[in-house]
């Protein structure tokens, strides 16, 4: 048998992390399979569904990497194959009109929950034997007895009563089909061999099989994901942060980085946490998967996106750079070589946009100083140290290959004080601030000119603070 996973989205926002979740494990056992992955859109709903809605899950798809086989199908443009079988279950007598008012349906239910039943179709149209009319629906005849039972992927043998499912609504009055009917003959038509969905599609279930079975058709393969919990242990939604694919890419993080943490919400292999997606193909076992709720951890996704920029070759984190400071307009001087930059922040940033904040400081004038700094290391000491600092980098001539480091140890030897007491004020001349990367590091990016310029600055400034002192 050939493997045919699919996702199939609806055009009515962002791809959601829980989405992209069941796309990647779709993707995943397709592909650990030799076989093929489908992407379709299910765009039925017309008045909720977007264009812009289809291009986000385009996007978000492309950024992560879940290439798909084949076309993308669009509902919108399969109607005729609907209509087409909903006529063969009203010939067949397994579907039937039936126009029941919303006022009246809305009574039937309001009295079986207070009676402390469960709601569902009465059944009242079904032998009437009516005609098509304009406020007809369809609804297919269910069967009324006997159970449905299917044995998922990660839930196991679920069983289900025939009694416990109504008659559903097939198609509208308007002739549109209805999810539960359309998502059946899609997946007969593109012979998908297994159905992963979220747990959320469990309860549709039962009665796409018995749609399945009224056709004729063979059933899939199910398995039904947990869903997404945020850290509180509700449903994973806006208020925990970012829930959208593309938001993480705004906020700095890398595909990859982001797929390995979802491929880790509900499945593992042994204690492994990283995963190139060539590893994730090769391990994924849809029965590994765990029942339970995942819990969405945003300080276990950042842990994994900082081993990625860790490893990730600067050349293209220098572009992702870039393209953030682009967002912050921020220019960066022709005299920075920003595959540098990446290489002083790249062991300890989290998020591409915290390494750009890291290093705003590189491509601009220093405009203050940290008051706390000033008040710390910028003292009557430190204008030796600084003045010794510019005579020496002044006389550096290949920049480039200067023992950096070694110059800034040659003033500490010469002037005879502790590293502190040239280091410290050094770092505060050149970033503003009292912490950051080494001074050689960032005097190194800065080049000769720019290092001379914001010591003697930095001199300059100390030198009227002391003034202002004495008068």
């Amino acid at each position: 048998m050939t493997v045919i996973t699919r996702f199939a989205p609806s055009p009515t926002g962002y791809l959601h992390v829980g989405g992209a979740r069941t796309a990647l494990f779709s993707y995943l056992f397709a592909r650990a399979n030799n076989g093929q992955f489908i992407l379709r859109i299910e765009d039925t709903d017309r008045e909720r569904s977007t264009d812009e809605s289809v291009q986000a899950i385009f996007e978000g798809m492309a950024w992560l990497g879940l290439e798909n086989d084949g076309e993308v199908y669009f509902q919108t443009k399969r109607f005729p194959q609907y209509q087409e079988k909903v006529q063969q279950l009203l010939d067949e007598n397994k579907a039937y009109y039936c126009t029941c008012s919303k006022e009246r349906l809305d009574e039937i239910r309001e009295a079986q929950m207070k009676a402390g039943g469960k709601p569902r179709y009465d059944g009242k149209c079904r032998d009437l034997n009516l005609s098509d009319s304009d406020d007809a629906v369809v609804r297919f005849r269910n069967p009324q007895d006997g159970e449905v039972t299917f044995d998922d992927y990660v839930r196991g043998v679920i069983t289900t009563s025939n009694q416990e499912l109504d008659d559903l609504i097939i198609a509208r009055p308007d002739g549109t089909p209805t999810y539960n009917f359309t998502v059946v003959i899609d997946d007969i038509d593109m012979n998908i061999s297994h159905v992963i969905r979220g747990d959320d599609h469990i309860n549709n279930t039962p009665r796409q099989i018995n749609i399945y079975q009224a056709l004729g058709a063979d059933l899939p393969k199910f398995a039904h994901l947990p869903m997404i919990l945020g850290d509180d242990g509700a449903r994973l939604s806006k208020r925990h942060g970012a829930v959208g694919v593309m938001e993480y890419a705004k906020d700095g993080y890398l595909p990859e980085a982001v797929l390995n943490y979802l491929v880790r919400l509900g499945w593992s292999h042994e204690d492994k946490e990283l995963f190139t997606k060539e590893e994730m193909i090769e391990l994924f076992d849809l029965k590994k998967v765990n029942k339970a709720p995942s819990a969405f951890n945003t300080s276990k996704l950042n842990w994994i996106n900082q081993q990625y920029i860790q490893q990730a070759d600067s050349s293209r984190l220098a572009d992702l750079l870039k393209t953030r400071l682009d967002v912050l307009g921020v220019i960066v001087p022709d005299s920075i070589n920003l595959v540098q930059v990446v290489d002083m922040f790249k062991s300890r940033a989290v998020t591409i946009n915290e390494m750009a904040d890291s290093a705003l400081f590189l491509f601009d004038d220093i405009k203050q100083y940290d008051e706390k700094a000033v008040k710390k290391v910028f003292k009557q000491s430190a204008v030796l140290p600084f003045e010794t600092l510019i005579n020496k980098m002044s006389a550096v001539e290949d920049w480039a290959d200067a023992n950096l480091h070694g110059l800034i140890e040659d003033t500490v030897n010469e002037l005879e004080v502790g590293f502190g007491k040239v280091g410290q004020p050094l770092r505060v001349a050149l970033t503003g601030q009292s912490s950051g990367p080494a001074n050689d590091e960032i005097m190194q990016v800065l080049g000769k000119q720019e290092s001379i310029n914001r010591t003697q600055n930095a001199l300059n400034f100390l030198m009227e603070k002391l003034s202002n002192q004495r008068n």
